[in-house]
Formats: structure tokens, C-alpha cells, sequence
């Protein structure tokens, strides 16, 4: 009975343990994600009072201050949330004058969701305040270690989009 390569076993065993060992450091990742996510949340929570905004509605304020308009389901997409969700949380910024919706020229059913003065204000000066709060991780980190940080995590995000968030 032949054996094959033990060279290329050799390698093959290898990469696999290469391998493992990094996907437990991805799982790792998520260890750190989960509270980071919490925290934020409650740092939102505790600063968007001053312009009285849920996290819902700042996340999709900020999501139209750095995109522009964009349609419900095109917010849903980005954020990984649902449609009926982003909807609510629309209909919440509308209501308070923070967010209008326009006609759409590339599909009449789907309005477009824009920024109101208000809305852009607001947004802008919680922005500054979260940018504020960077400032200090900021000091410790490159450009490059942050570049590499986000190019790991779109990965494991992109790993993901066959979840289903409706």
C-alpha cells in the first residue's frame, strides 16, 4: 500500500495546525467584540441624551451623515439589521424633524431618507463628542495596526453574510 509524499503530509498537517491556531484567535476576537459592542452601546445610551437620541436612531443618523441618503433597506443592509427595525427607527428621527424622506429617482417605492439640519447637527455634535473619546486609544495605535484591524474584522463580517438578518 502506497503512502504518498510524507513531505507533502508534513505540510499539509502543518497548514491545518496554522490554520486552527489562527481561527482560535478569530474566536478570540469575538470574545473582545461582544463587551466592546455592550460598552459602546451604553456610552451611546449615556451621551445621546444631550440630543435626545435612542442608539437606534444615532446609528441611523450617522449612517446617513457619512453615506447621504440612502433607502431603508439599503440601511438594513449596511447595519446588519432589519428592514423593520431600520424602519422604525426612521420613522422615530422623521417624526422628531431629525430625518425627511424625498422621492427616489432610481425606484419610486423606495423613498430616500435624508438628513435634516437638525438631524445633521445633532449627529455632528455627538460625533464629535464619541471622535473625543477616541483621542486617547488613538495615541497608542498606528494608522496601520487600525487598517489592519478593520481589514480582519470586515473579513470575519464578510465571512458571515449568509446569516439572515430579517
Amino acid at each position: 500500500m502506497a503512502i504518498g509524499n510524507p513531505g507533502v503530509i508534513l505540510v499539509l498537517v502543518s497548514e491545518h495546525n496554522r490554520l486552527d491556531e489562527l481561527a482560535e484567535k478569530l474566536s478570540d476576537v469575538y470574545l473582545v467584540i461582544g463587551p466592546l459592542y455592550r460598552r459602546v452601546f451604553r456610552f451611546v445610551e449615556q451621551e445621546a441624551p444631550r440630543e435626545s437620541l435612542s442608539v437606534g436612531v444615532r446609528a441611523v443618523l450617522d449612517l446617513l451623515r457619512r453615506n447621504g441618503p440612502m433607502t431603508v433597506p439599503q440601511m438594513g443592509r449596511a447595519q446588519s439589521l432589519s428592514r423593520q427595525f431600520v424602519q422604525r427607527m426612521v420613522n422615530d428621527a422623521v417624526e422628531r424633524g431629525l430625518a425627511e424622506l424625498v422621492d427616489n429617482p432610481a425606484h419610486r417605492r423606495s423613498r430616500l431618507v435624508r438628513l435634516t439640519p437638525d438631524g445633521d447637527a445633532a449627529i455632528t455634535a455627538l460625533a464629535t463628542r464619541e471622535l473625543a473619546n477616541l483621542r486617547p486609544v488613538a495615541q497608542d495605535l498606528t494608522s496601520a495596526e487600525i487598517d489592519s484591524c478593520l481589514r480582519v474584522l470586515n473579513r470575519m463580517l464578510a465571512e458571515l453574510d449568509h446569516v439572515d438578518v430579517d
